[in-house]
């Protein structure tokens, strides 16, 4: 990408600038030499305030909506003129648009329409990430690859994602998350996918739609804007999902455990720590797959990454090699104090994602089970019953449960309300506690499940525990 394009691209002025842009940022503390720094204002700091940062520390352009404040000698260039600039006269310049975020948004649009990759978009409540991972490990088997990274799944980490497109790029693999009705829907105005897998629709953001049918509205967003020559990929075992397939006039593939979905899999087999193992049928086809990600509910991963392959052209073998490559992206198991077993998945939780871990934790052998869980956030008026439920089932798969966080009182309350005694359950308000408890009541073989939403920080619990933890 040279400065040429980021000023076409922001402002339709063809500017001969053939500076070389190494990359866009929205952090100055990132910004070096030939980046670009877009200022977005923040609830707390405004990005303008760090333009004078960025350019001292190499950047050649900024993209802002307001004037700003540097000592040093640059060029504004303001989007809408009558008569623009012909030339640049100097460097650094910042590039003045209306809104900066949309600029960001606008130009990742224009820069996506310079290549021709296929683009795979893909949301839903729970999955996006693991399945986002599957997705590009199949088709990395085939062709050049260029997916999200980290939780760059929004209206800003989006486009940042395209911005790093090149001309090498086969393929794009995009996460999209949305917290409101209309965020999927501008995030494919600018990605313009021609495949869009939808997971399944959970309570997740409940607290900002309100209603689970306000989530599949939202959720439906990607279908919704998938060419006539398109993919949809939707999951058949979920009626939210599947009823999305009269929403698309893309054609249609469905997938889950039925035989009534185009792939679906059977004889899924948990193999104690090790992954699990599935039959993956397809048409005449069966084909043996070991996966090696814990709990079975990352077959539901794996199920739209093999439908991608068949509809890009990967052959079998490359789909189940593709498979088998992926590394576990979020439960993990590893040793723990007095050589336990701990099966982090402190990444994020939710009430579906916390019954999968409890069912994986249900088919572990050990001579004591014990499950750390911690508050799940933004789910509304599902709140309560949602805990209730993760509650209800550790009472049937643990033998001791230790909650963090006011919410996860439900956890306990109907752990014993369902069978778990006062013994079995401790409360604690710091992880502090939970580390130092843990260290001192851990035997050998013993598996820890570490679960809780992103704010509870439950991975300063993994780490407090594998402090001075050799593998064994």
């Amino acid at each position: 990408m040279l400065l040429t394009d980021i000023i076409e691209g922001l402002t339709g002025y063809k500017i001969d600038a053939p500076h070389a842009v190494s990359q866009v940022v929205i952090d100055s503390r990132q910004a070096g030499e030939g980046f670009v720094f877009v200022a977005l204002p923040g609830e707390h700091t405004d990005g303008h305030d760090y333009v004078a940062a960025a350019f001292q520390q190499g950047a050649i352009a900024a993209i802002t909506h307001q004037p700003v404040a540097v000592s040093a000698e640059y060029q504004v260039i303001k989007a809408g003129l009558a008569n623009p600039p012909t030339q640049l006269e100097t460097l650094p310049i910042c590039i003045q648009v209306e809104n900066s975020l949309a600029g960001l948004q606008q130009l990742a649009r224009f820069w996506r329409q310079k290549f021709n990759p296929r683009v795979i978009g893909l949301t839903g409540s729970v999955g996006k990430s693991t399945t986002k991972e599957l997705v590009a490990a199949v088709l990395a088997q085939r062709y050049r690859v260029l997916k999200s990274v980290g939780n760059l799944n929004n209206e800003i980490g989006l486009p940042l994602t395209l911005l790093q497109l090149t001309a090498d790029h086969e393929v794009v693999v995009l996460e999209m998350g949305m917290y409101e009705v209309g965020e999927i829907e501008l995030l494919c105005h600018i990605a313009q996918p021609h495949i869009g897998i939808i997971t399944n629709v959970g309570p997740t953001h409940l607290e900002r739609l309100g209603t689970i049918e306000r989530i599949a509205q939202a959720k439906a967003e990607l279908v919704q804007a998938l060419p006539a020559d398109g993919t949809a990929i939707l999951n058949h075992d979920d009626p939210l999902v599947l009823a999305m397939a009269a929403q698309t006039k893309a054609h249609v593939f469905t997938y889950g455990l039925t035989p009534d979905a185009d792939l679906f899999a059977s004889q899924v087999t948990n193999i104690a720590l090790e992954g699990i193992t599935f039959a993956l049928n397809y048409e005449k086809n069966i084909m043996d797959i070991r996966l090696p990600m814990l709990g079975q509910h990352h077959v539901y991963a794996a199920l739209p990454a093999a439908l991608v392959g068949v509809i890009e052209g990967v052959t079998w073998a490359e789909i189940i090699q593709g498979l088998q490559s992926a590394t576990p992206l979020r439960l993990v198991a590893q040793p723990g104090p007095q050589q336990s077993v701990l099966l982090d998945d402190t990444y994020n939780a939710s009430p579906a994602s916390t019954l999968a871990a409890l069912n994986l934790l249900a088919n572990v052998t050990a001579p004591r089970k014990i499950a750390v869980l911690g508050d799940m956030m933004e789910l509304g008026s599902y709140e309560e019953m949602g805990h209730r439920q993760v509650g209800a089932r550790a009472a049937a798969v643990v033998d001791l449960l230790i909650t963090l966080g006011s919410r996860a009182q439900w956890i306990a309350a109907e752990a014993k309300a369902n069978g778990l005694s006062s013994a079995q359950i401790l409360q604690f308000d710091n992880h502090e506690a939970i580390i130092d408890y843990l260290h001192s009541h851990l035997s050998p073989q013993e598996v820890v499940l570490i679960k809780g939403s992103r704010s509870l920080q439950l991975d300063k619990v993994v780490a407090g525990l594998l402090n001075g933890v050799t593998p064994h």
